[in-house]
Formats: structure tokens, sequence, C-alpha cells
């Protein structure tokens, strides 16, 4: 693997791990020492992750990593319902029964276990089962192009979900409830009742990161205009006035 792309994945890495804050301002030296790397992978790094939208390089005050507001929630909920739902449809019709079977295995022993208790380590196997299956979901359809886009994608939703609704233990049991619903469907090989379940479980991702109840938001994708031009509250602002911050969600 090439440096510039070695240098790609770490900072990919250290921005889902928390390390790299959405919206901070970073210097050239600064990425060196994220990824270990010289300057030179480094700045041949930048335009990729520019081109990816996770870095952008502001005249006179340098780069910044992507922050995460409002118009990129809504933005990137769009794009992965789009994605994953024409993806869905066709696994409920295509997809292997000894694939499917392996993800209902995987998903009902972690809800299983869950039942005991929930600690750090299960709740890290919960993390990467979840989005393992939506990434092998959108996998299956065998095509390159849609792939690349939803990895980009799903990079910016991992940091929205990281930032405010992480997986914790009271979610986890009703978040795997709704992938247990995606999956009924596609063993009954009902693409629509696929999608149908899909997009509930995208939808309260989505609510639960704009900081929304489910009654608030009842009459469909109807996110809060970008607080720069509408002059409205962004979530974090909410929360610091006294709304009640979103409960913490898988996505």
């Amino acid at each position: 693997m090439k440096q510039r792309d070695q240098a790609y994945d770490a900072f990919v890495q250290h921005l889902l791990d928390g390390r790299l804050a959405p919206g901070a301002f970073v210097t050239q030296r600064a990425l060196m020492a994220v990824t270990g790397l010289p300057l030179g992978a480094v700045r041949e790094m930048i335009p990729r992750l520019e081109a990816d939208g996770l870095i952008t390089t502001l005249p006179q005050r340098g780069l910044q990593v992507a922050a995460v507001d409002l118009r990129l929630v809504r933005e990137a909920f769009q794009l992965r319902e789009i994605i994953e739902t024409a993806a869905v449809a066709h696994f409920a019709r295509t997809a292997p029964a000894v694939v499917v079977a392996a993800h209902r295995t995987a998903h009902d022993r972690i809800s299983a276990e869950a039942e005991g208790g929930v600690n750090e380590a299960l709740i890290r196997e919960a993390q990467a089962t979840d989005w393992g299956f939506h990434d092998a979901v959108v996998a299956h359809l065998g095509n390159g192009l849609v792939s690349e886009i939803h990895r980009v994608n799903l990079i910016r939703i991992r940091v929205i979900m990281q930032s405010r609704v992480a997986l914790s233990p009271e979610a986890l049991p009703p978040a795997f409830a709704e992938h247990a619903a995606i999956l009924a469907a596609v063993e009954r090989r009902d693409p629509e009742a696929a999608v149908t379940a899909l997009r509930r479980h995208l939808d309260t991702s989505r609510r639960r990161a704009l900081g929304l109840d489910a009654e608030q938001d009842a009459g469909g994708f109807q996110a809060p205009s970008d607080p720069e031009t509408t002059g409205r509250r962004a979530p974090q602002d909410q929360e610091k006035t006294g709304r009640k911050a979103p409960s913490r969600r898988t996505a």
C-alpha cells in the first residue's frame, strides 16, 4: 500500500476513534503526527480527503476536519437511504440463504447476550455487527461505484452517530430489534417489507442525530434548515439551552 493510502486510512481511523474532532483545525505537521507518515504522504493524502468531503482547506485559516452540522446530517442520511433501500431490496431477492443465516445468527447471539447484561465488549461487537450488516447489504449489489460512495458516506454517518448518538446499553436491544425486522423480511424474500423496515431503522437513527422525538418528526423527512441560513439553533446549542439531549443509539 502506498504511503498516501496509509495516511488516508490512518486519518479516517483517528476520525472514527474520536481522536480527531469534527470541525477541528489541523496543520500538516499535526497530520504527520496523527498518521505517523512523512510530509510528502500527508500532502498527497489531502486532495483525496478534500474530494471525499472529510477535510476542507480554508484560505488563511488552514485545514479543517469536516464539521457535523444539520446540513451534513440531512444530506448524509438522504444519500444513505437512497443507496441502502435499493441495496436491501436486491439483498432480499438474491442473497444466498447461507449468508442471510450467518447475519441472523450473529444478531441473535448478540441479542441473547444482551439479555444477561451489556458491557463495553458487547457494545463494540454489536456495533461492528451493525456496520458489517449494512456494508454487506450494499456490497451484495456488486457495484463498485455505489460501494465507494457508500464507503465515504458511511464515514460521515459514523462520525455523526459517534459524536451524538453512539450505541449504548439502553439502545442496543431496540436497535437490534430493528435489524431483526429487516432480517425477517429478507428471510421471507419480501423486498418491500425489507425496505420498509430499513427505512424505519434509518429514520430512527436520523431523528436521534437531529435531536428529534418521533412525535416531532412524524410527517417524514423534514430536517431543520441549516442554522447558518435560518438562525435556528443547531442540536448542540439546543442542548445547551435546556432542550433534552437525544438518546444514544446505533445507526
